[in-house]
This record gives C-alpha cells, structure tokens and sequence, in this order.
C-alpha cells in the first residue's frame, strides 16, 4: 500500500508560501493543528508552572477564585468544550473533593432562576464568544456567582466578562473542527484540579511536586507518539473506508474522550458515531453491534489506581464479550497490552501514565481518525458543510 498515494499530507514547498495563509507542510490546517498540541501544552505550562511549582503571579487569581467557590462549580459549555468540561468533573472531583455539576450552556442560560445553583460558575468556550456560553455567563454574573472563563482567546468577551480569566496557550486554531484548543482546554483544567486540591488541602506540596514532575513530561511524550500513531491510524482508516456507523465507549474520564471522538467522526468525516459509557452497551446500543459497526474502545488503565484497575478490567471483560459477539473493535491500550490487543482488530497504544495524562493523549489519535476518514472521502476537513468555527447566533 502506497500511504503517501492514499493520503497526501505533505504540500509542495517549490513556491513561496506565506505560512501565516497556508498550513504548509501538511495538506490541511486540522493536521498541523493537530501536530501543533505537545507545543500548546508546553507553552501553557510554562505559562502557569515553574520548578517551584504554580507560578504566583499568574495563578494567585484562581487561588482566590477557588477559595470564593465555596466547594460547589457548575460548568457550562458546548460541544468539545462541554466534553472537557465532564472530563474536569471527574478530576474536580476525584482529586480535590469539590462537587461539580456540568451544564449544557444551551440549557443553562435558559434555566429558571430558582432551578440553577448558587455556585461558582466555570465557563468554557475556543473563542470566548460562544452565544449560549456568553449567555450563560452573564446569567451566572446576574445571580451573583463566581466565574471562571477557560478561553483560547485572550480579550474576547468571556475572558473579559468573567471574574478571573484563565486562558489556554493555544493560539489561532484555523480549522473549524477543535483539536489543539480541546487538549489546551483539558490541560488547563487538569491544572485548576490541582490547584483546587491544593486549596481544599486534598493534596500536600511534597504530593503536588511529583504530579507537576510527570506533567511537565507529557508534551514530550505525546510529541515522540504522533507518528506512530498517525502511522496507525492511516491504516485503520483504509480498513474502515466503507463504515458509517461507529460507536465510541469509554469508562471515567475516558467516557467524555469517547464523546469527542464520536464528535470528531460526526463533524469532520459526516459519519454516524456515538460516545457511550461503555457499561451502558448492553443497555441498549448492543441492538446496533454488528460486522458494519465498529467499536472504538478506549481501554487504557493507570495501574497506581485501584479504581483505575477495576474500571480496566471491566473494560477487557466487555471487550472479550463483544470479540464473542462478532464485533470489528479498534482499541487504545497502554504500550505492551497485549491482552487489549489479543481482543481488538486493530490496537492503538499509549504510553503508560497518570489517568488524566491518559485522557489527553487518547484523544489525539482519536483527531487523527477523523481526519483520515474525513480526507479520503474527499471532505474538506477545515471546513465542514453546515458548520462554523465560532456559534455566534442562537
């Protein structure tokens, strides 16, 4: 198989080009972006972490806004950014003890003064003028609440409005469908987890350091990984050329990368994909397994956490369940699973680290299936029918 043939990445630099106009050398800007991630996701730590730990003068003002949050958040947003969001309820929760609560912004700016809660609000949006996300932040300001705006612009109207601005390192995203904004995203609020648990008192300095240690790691990591996986997932692709329906399942935080994955197929490639927890299979969508209908399963495991472990191993029974039913699986396992990869069709690997680590590079390769579905069905892929980058109307 000719790959280069197949899926032309690479463009021609024979003429000039001006690189702030052309994603040159990749054939499209959702692939540079998508290449850009490990530099986001160093620039933001730089920008909030230093080798002491969380920088003072650009982190003292979430310190205090936690502090004012009186142990209860609501987070509204949509679309990617909600999925990060739910992923930020998980490690809200789970590291620092505070509740969260995730909205649809949609519904949330349309809710009933009485029926929204009285806690600190954390909106989150790629362009900081997200219509209902505004809407729900001025919402939260009416009532009187805290808020927190996760942005990838630095002066947009959120980032403004909101009582503190917490801004991603993410710069101009080109194309319509989020990549570099979502793990930016992610990693800012795996960011705020730790700083609420700081705050909270759920995790001492001497338990913090090893946790910046191994965070600072991670665009390296994910750098050394994103050939391989693009090498893999160009020849999943080509396998599921004629698919139209997939199904992505996840347990924990890894049910919302599972979401936006689905999300990715649905946008870039107009494929039929949903997320699901992945216990709630046989409740229902097992009706639609079948030969024509891929699982995507995200089965990786950090093995210094028990509930990790047993979520995991859940994960391989419905795998070895659904390998008996007959169905195509593609699987995200640790590197060396080979009990995952045993069971599955096709196995994409990922380096063995904390959880929320795990969750934000899982994602990429997720980014990377749907672009390659998406291009070898001659789909523009920065700029998908019937979409745009920022919704600014209701």
């Amino acid at each position: 198989m000719n790959d280069a043939a197949e899926f032309p990445v690479s463009k021609s630099n024979s003429t000039q080009i001006d690189m702030a106009q052309s994603p040159s050398p990749y054939a499209h800007w959702m692939l540079k972006e998508i290449y850009e991630q490990p530099e986001v996701l160093a620039e933001t730590l730089e920008q909030y972490v230093d080798a002491s730990g969380f920088r003072n003068d650009t982190c003292a003002a979430l310190r205090q806004w936690l502090t004012e949050s009186k142990n209860e958040i609501v987070i509204a947003a949509s679309g990617s950014s909600r999925h990060a969001g739910m992923a930020a309820e998980i490690m809200i929760e789970e590291i620092s003890g505070i509740a969260v609560d995730v909205e649809y912004a949609s519904e949330y700016c349309c809710r009933s003064e009485v029926a929204t809660k009285q806690a600190a609000v954390i909106v989150i949006s790629q362009s900081g003028e997200t219509a209902d996300t505004l809407a729900a932040l001025r919402k939260a300001h009416r009532a009187g609440s805290q808020t927190l705006a996760i942005t990838n612009v630095v002066d947009s109207s959120m980032a403004r409005e909101a009582s503190v601005s917490f801004s991603t390192e993410a710069g101009c995203e080109r194309a319509i469908p989020a990549t570099k904004s979502f793990t930016g995203q992610l990693l800012n609020l795996y960011l705020l987890s730790l700083l609420a648990a700081e705050s909270t008192g759920a995790i001492s300095s001497a338990a913090l350091k090893p946790l910046l240690i191994e965070l600072a790691s991670l665009p390296a990591r994910i750098r050394m990984q994103l050939l391989e996986w693009e090498r893999t997932v160009r020849i999943v692709a080509q396998s599921y050329h004629e698919m139209k329906n997939f199904l992505f399942l996840g347990r924990g935080i890894h049910y919302p990368i599972a979401r936006e994955g689905a999300l990715k197929l649905k946008e870039s490639a107009y494929l039929h994909a949903e997320g699901y927890p992945s216990g709630e299979l046989k409740h229902g969508p097992n009706a639609l397994v079948n030969s024509e209908t891929p699982l995507v399963m995200i089965a990786t495991v950090d093995h210094a956490d028990a509930d990790s472990v047993h979520r995991y191993e859940k994960t391989v029974q419905l795998l070895r369940d659904m390998r008996h039913q007959g169905a195509q699986i593609l699987a995200i396992a640790n590197s060396g699973d080979n009990i995952v990869a045993a069971l599955a069709d096709h196995t994409i690997f990922i380096d063995a680290m904390r959880e929320p680590l795990l969750a934000m590079c899982e994602v990429v390769p997720l980014q990377l299936l749907s672009y390659y579905m998406a291009i070898q069905n001659g789909i523009d892929v920065d700029n998908p029918r019937n979409l745009t980058k920022a919704v600014l109307t209701e």
